[in-house]
């Protein structure tokens, strides 16, 4: 399956628009195709090994906050991670309905949450504080910037710190990459598209919202982490319609070229597995199978975040002794008589030669 999907990448790499100086499309040098791009294989293991190594050392800190405390602990596995991710995830066209966000601030975020998840565990931070911060992070990257101020009066039982304590690692753990192409903007495209391919019924747009319903429910799948936007953006066009994205592929693959039909065959494979997995696994998984892990998750959360524990004194020591550390060590190079702006740039004397 890998080597079909890499193949139909090659034939539909990114979404339709401008190629770079070099003929390849730009989506080829983003961040996203470089360093936010799985297959199936790997996206399980990163998520159970970030579950193992949260497990490991968050038995740990059970063990340092009170011995044989850890072995009453049930952890949560990565699946059930990925259940709590997503929950949440389901929640954040419903918050941006409540401020009016446009489509990109809810696609940005979404992804935003998603990306988080692959760099740490639920176990150290609820996903719900993340939300919300990547929702926040969001408008700013988009440039659909709201106060801080407003922005927690809206939402009940929130303050600014449970949004601004956590923007930096959101942003870290994201390795400052915020620029996010989606695809929804990948069928905008395939729209406009159509409206030139000969024999095509006339634009329907309750075809293209239903395209575009599909595209919110691929959001809630791996989809975007794994294929293209244009890709997932066309196996929506055919769930909607899959005549006229039929007809879009031959237009762009016609079969009188065997080469571009090869590529057409590989494309038609990927866009089935697309459509089994938005079907299947677009939707919001259901309340009671999470409440059980949210219940569960209060119990194995991360001892070394939650303030009065032994844990949390202890990490707060570290860090402490560190800070001083480095402290020391600045006031030590001052105390030495090193000049804190670097070597002068004149030596004494320069200015005596010049006269």
């Amino acid at each position: 399956m890998n080597a079909t999907r890499n193949g139909a990448q090659a034939a539909t790499n990114g979404d339709p628009g401008p190629s770079s100086t070099r003929g390849k499309p730009i989506y080829e040098g983003s961040t996203q195709f470089r360093n936010w791009r799985f297959s199936p294989e790997r996206l399980a293991h990163t998520r159970a090994r970030l579950n193992a190594g949260a497990v490991d050392a968050i038995r740990v800190a059970f063990e340092t906050d009170e011995p044989g405390s850890s072995s009453r602990v049930q952890f949560l596995t990565a699946d059930e991670e990925l259940l709590l991710v997503k929950l949440y995830a389901s929640k954040i066209p419903q918050m941006c309905q409540l401020f009016r966000f446009p489509e990109e601030v809810e696609a940005t975020a979404i992804t935003y949450l998603k990306r988080f998840y692959l760099k740490n565990t639920v176990m150290d931070w609820h996903p719900k504080n993340v939300m919300l911060t990547a929702l926040f992070l969001a408008t700013k990257t988009t440039n659909n910037p709201i106060s801080i101020e407003h922005y927690t009066k809206v939402i009940p039982r929130v303050e600014v710190s449970d949004v601004l304590d956590i923007e930096f690692l959101v942003a870290q753990s994201l390795g400052f990459e915020f620029s996010v192409w989606h695809a929804h903007r990948a069928l905008w495209g395939i729209w406009l598209d159509l409206q030139t391919v000969p024999d095509a019924p006339p634009p329907d747009h309750n075809i293209y919202q239903k395209a575009l319903s599909h595209v919110a429910q691929s959001r809630l799948t791996d989809a975007e982490l794994i294929y293209t936007p244009s890709q997932i953006a066309h196996a929506c066009l055919s769930l909607a319609a899959p005549n006229l994205a039929e007809q879009w592929l031959e237009a762009k693959f016609p079969s009188t070229s065997p080469e571009k039909a090869a590529s057409a065959t590989m494309l038609r494979d990927v866009i089935a597995t697309l459509r089994a997995l938005i079907t299947t696994e677009g939707q919001a998984p259901p309340i009671e199978a999470v409440r059980e892990v949210d219940r569960r998750l209060r119990l194995c959360k991360n001892p070394e975040k939650i303030p009065g524990t032994k844990a949390y004194l202890a990490r707060k020591a570290e860090e402490e002794r560190k800070a001083e550390e480095k402290r020391q060590r600045k006031l030590k190079a001052a105390t030495m008589g090193s000049d804190p702006f670097g070597e002068t740039l004149v030596e004494e004397g320069l200015d005596d030669d010049d006269d």
